[in-house]
């Protein structure tokens, strides 16, 4: 069920380059090579004090960015933040609020396409009651892509598990981004998941892999058997 954007299939792999300094994030650069084109830098690399350098390095090597540091703040401080992030070579950025702040993103931004999280991929049911929310998870999801459209974003960042329903109930022009992908057994924190070939027949447009891949005995040797599930689920 994929859409109609453009995209070359080998940049629908983003990989989450979640580690806590550049050593240790140049070495897995160099290992995947040309299997990933896509780069996922997350709030624990902004906290190393080298996320601009590294996004520049990266950027200057041919690779996409997407910067996600899922923006919450007063809309006039989530807008200052977009026209920071905007003088980067960025590709996507995310937010992470209400309408207001959505909104305000969407309009600061001139380059980087701005994602809207809908609910984590490590939330269930019983989160969201936690949080005080009184919906289901899909009934969430479907509201805040609804709302992300309606207010300017290009996009919306979602469990594959809500994928189909995403596509069904909005409008197919909203970009899907999905996280929690799990090719093998899943024994970590991601609850919401699906494998790489139940993301795309839902409806992806991108899917975002990290631990699967920096985990793997050979983090390149994992990249790229997902680079070709997603070429056989594509064609």
């Amino acid at each position: 069920m994929l859409q109609g954007h453009d995209i070359h299939p080998r940049d629908r792999l983003i990989f989450a380059l979640d580690v806590p300094d550049r050593t240790q994030a140049e070495v897995l650069v160099r290992e995947l090579g040309d299997s990933v084109n896509f780069y996922k830098l997350g709030l624990e690399f902004f906290l190393s004090g080298d996320y601009f350098p590294l996004l520049e390095s990266l950027a200057s090597q041919g690779k996409k960015i997407f910067a996600d540091l899922k923006f919450f703040d007063v809309p006039a401080t989530v807008a200052s933040a977009i026209r920071q992030i905007d003088q980067f070579p960025v590709h996507f950025t995310t937010v992470h609020g209400n309408d207001g702040m959505m909104k305000a993103a969407a309009e600061a931004a001139e380059c980087v396409r701005v994602l809207a999280v809908t609910a984590l991929t490590s939330l269930d049911r019983g989160d969201l009651d936690d949080l005080g929310f009184d919906c289901n998870v899909e009934e969430l999801v479907i509201s805040r892509a609804r709302r992300a459209l309606a207010c300017g974003c290009a996009g919306v960042v979602a469990s594959g598990q809500e994928a189909a329903l995403i596509r069904q109930q909005v409008d197919p022009a909203l970009m899907l981004v999905c996280p929690g992908i799990r090719p093998v057994e899943n024994v970590d924190d991601q609850k919401r998941t699906v494998n790489v070939a139940q993301a795309f027949a839902n409806g992806a447009d991108y899917i975002v892999v990290g631990r699967p891949i920096r985990q793997a005995e050979s983090p390149r040797a994992m990249a790229e058997s997902i680079q070709t599930l997603i070429g056989n689920a594509i064609y």
